[in-house]
């Protein structure tokens, strides 16, 4: 049944895919690799790949200097304090994220919170444009992707006997180094996953790229929308789509590779 499954709807439908992709017109009549030439040979193009990558690794970056913090606090605490951490984790994965973007909206608005705090405290004479900028969609996205960090973080984090950091502080590293030498490598795996699910899911948030940036920074997801939905060029919409899938695996190859490199110089 799983095989069925994964055929029916992953298999075909990225097969389906990749044929439209192979077309040079948009009456699919002509088959050939034009649209991914036509893709690579524009600076346009390429910078839109590159912009969408660096969100999802600028997203990957915050969610890893924020959930650490937060994974070693859910850890560290008292099993009577866990309950409560461990729902305020979950509970923006209760909340829809179209919820939650609408909520960065209305909080780096012009009119929003933040611009009215720093007109309140005097810093400003007129609104700060926040809204509609890079920094607000990396924000708007470590704050929405931030549990996917945190959950295998705190799992990986748990499974690491206590005795090695009291030995560690017995032989007279210090807390610090402790932490650097001992924590940080057997939390690998987890800081893995979490990655890669921060990554994956930043590079393809419509909602959150589209509605935060306002239509005024274009990466991949809207760019397929566009020249799917308002251009009906569906061949060229399937090609960005394939180029940012090849894009995505890649990405991921090379975590899992430095993953595993990571792993035989802790064994070793």
């Amino acid at each position: 049944e799983t095989g069925v499954f994964f055929l029916a709807f992953v298999a075909v439908p990225l097969a389906l895919l990749a044929a439209i992709s192979l077309h040079n017109d948009a009456a699919m009549t002509q088959a050939g690799l034009h649209q991914y030439a036509r893709f690579f040979s524009d600076s346009y193009n390429r910078g839109i790949l590159w912009s969408t990558l660096g969100l999802g690794v600028w997203t990957t970056a915050s969610c890893i200097v924020l959930g650490y913090p937060v994974a070693w606090l859910y850890v560290s605490s008292t099993a009577r304090w866990r309950r409560p951490l461990l729902l305020c984790i979950l509970l923006p994965l209760l909340t829809s994220s179209v919820v939650r973007t609408f909520a960065w909206v209305v909080i780096l608005g012009n009119e929003g919170l933040v611009n009215q705090v720093l007109a309140a405290l005097g810093l400003i004479g007129s609104p700060v444009k926040l809204l509609y900028t890079p920094a607000a969609v990396v924000l708007s996205l470590a704050q929405i992707e931030l549990p996917l960090m945190v959950l295998p973080l705190a799992t990986a984090l748990s499974a690491i006997d206590p005795r090695l950091s009291e030995a560690s502080h017995a032989l007279g590293a210090s807390p610090w180094r402790t932490w650097w030498r001992v924590t940080l490598p057997l939390s690998v795996p987890g800081l893995l996953s979490g990655t890669l699910l921060v990554f994956t899911g930043a590079v393809s948030a419509f909602v959150v790229q589209t509605l935060v940036g306002g239509g005024q920074l274009m990466y991949m997801p809207f760019y397929i929308y566009q020249q799917a939905i308002q251009s009906q060029d569906y061949p060229f919409a399937a090609a960005i789509a394939m180029i940012l899938l090849v894009s995505i695996l890649v990405m991921v190859t090379l975590l899992n590779y430095g993953g595993r490199k990571t792993k035989g110089f802790i064994h070793g």
